[in-house]
């Protein structure tokens, strides 16, 4: 079964290689590339790639090549808003930290029921070895138990700690448009060891979800970027299927 599950993920790999990339890299590379550079360079997340790289299972779809990738979305989020809100350099950075944190800690709970809930109380602790304040780690923990889709959520009395939250969601929401094709569905099934025919049969169903998050981002710069995330996920997903039913069709 695994064999099989590679040899679609290759497939996959093949369609999402012919397709430009979100809009939002090429619109926002100086953003992007200021927020990789943040999180390698500042000691406290260089430090903090070290202990998830060591500690975060690497299983499920939901390991550190993803950690990493909502980090830095999340960080180039918050350079772009904050910005947009006239807030100083000093500022922008240091709140760049606190959202990078969340994007490396928010899925380390990912198999537990009630990740959120246990990933928040988890990043908590971990977080009291470090130089933040407590109402950083506070922002950090409410973001990671607002970035479940389709959860109610939390109300976070300040502004700052909305935009964390609201950062890292969109963040880790834009991983639901190619990256959720070229890795994490297959992680995801062969850790859960899911028989073909059932992956297959709950294939639109997962689709239909995947073309909810549309509506659901957050930040004005998610708003503007994000569908368009999913709306590639979804032209690949489209196109997969009708690979599988053609080349897979004895194993359905």
């Amino acid at each position: 079964m695994e064999h099989v599950y590679a040899r679609m993920r290759q497939r996959a790999r093949q369609i999402v290689s012919r397709l430009p990339p979100p809009d939002f890299y090429q619109d926002h590379f100086a953003a992007k590339e200021l927020s990789r550079q943040c999180l390698d360079n500042h000691p406290v997340t260089a430090e903090l790639q070290t202990f998830v790289a060591k500690h975060l299972e690497e299983d499920f779809g939901h390991g550190l090549k993803h950690a990493v990738k909502v980090a830095v979305d999340a960080g180039a989020l918050m350079i772009i808003e904050s910005k947009s809100a006239g807030h100083a350099a000093d500022f922008i950075n240091r709140r760049v930290l606190i959202v990078q944190c969340a994007g490396l800690l928010h899925d380390f709970k990912r198999k537990k029921d009630n990740h959120a809930e246990q990933g928040a109380a988890y990043a908590g602790k971990v977080l009291e070895t470090y130089p933040l304040a407590p109402d950083e780690i506070e922002d950090v923990s409410r973001a990671i138990l607002n970035h479940v889709a389709f959860k109610a959520t939390i109300a976070i009395k300040n502004l700052e700690g909305v935009l964390v939250s609201d950062c890292l969601y969109d963040a880790d929401k834009f991983r639901w448009g190619p990256d959720n094709f070229q890795d994490t569905i297959w992680s995801m099934v062969t850790f859960s060891k899911t028989p073909i025919v059932k992956f297959v049969d709950l294939y639109h169903q997962g689709m239909e979800k995947i073309a909810k998050i549309k509506d659901t981002f957050r930040t004005e710069t998610g708003k503007k970027y994000g569908p368009q995330f999913i709306d590639l996920g979804l032209a690949i997903g489209e196109e997969l299927f009708q690979v599988i039913e053609a080349e897979f069709a004895h194993l359905l």
